[in-house]
């Protein structure tokens, strides 16, 4: 059965898009540590992200790359972190997170809540400096 992450690359749920390539898929996460947010996922359905090959992986770190210097061009922070957790959903993910400190990636703090027009503000900020 599909994951929710192949459901939006395949258009079925909708998402504030960022980049995508024929192998992954960038979006902002709709549950925010951080304005900024993005989630990277690849098109390939893996569970964990060390099951991918060398090559997939290095490329996964080169796509990312252009959006977490997008993050940190359009948001003030100290740079963008980057964690994989992988137990919210089972298919392998990314966060890209602005950060100023190691606690802004705590996943138990409270999520941010925005508007559609707040998410639409943000996906133009970071595609616009892609």
């Amino acid at each position: 059965m599909a994951t929710i992450f192949s459901k939006i690359i395949a258009g079925e749920i909708p998402s504030y898009k960022i980049a995508e390539d024929d192998m992954f898929y960038a979006f902002l996460d709709i549950f925010p540590m951080t304005e900024g947010h993005v989630l990277i996922v690849p098109k390939n359905e893996t569970d964990k992200i060390f099951d991918v090959s060398d090559e997939y992986l290095a490329k996964w770190l080169l796509f990312a790359k252009p959006i977490a210097k997008a993050i940190e061009k359009v948001f003030d922070c100290n740079r963008c972190g980057i964690s994989v957790i992988g137990l919210e959903v089972p298919h392998a993910h990314m966060h890209l997170v602005p950060i100023e400190t190691a606690d802004d990636l705590n996943f138990t703090r409270p999520k941010l809540k925005l508007t559609e027009g707040r998410f639409k503000e943000i996906q133009k900020k970071i595609t616009d400096n892609i």
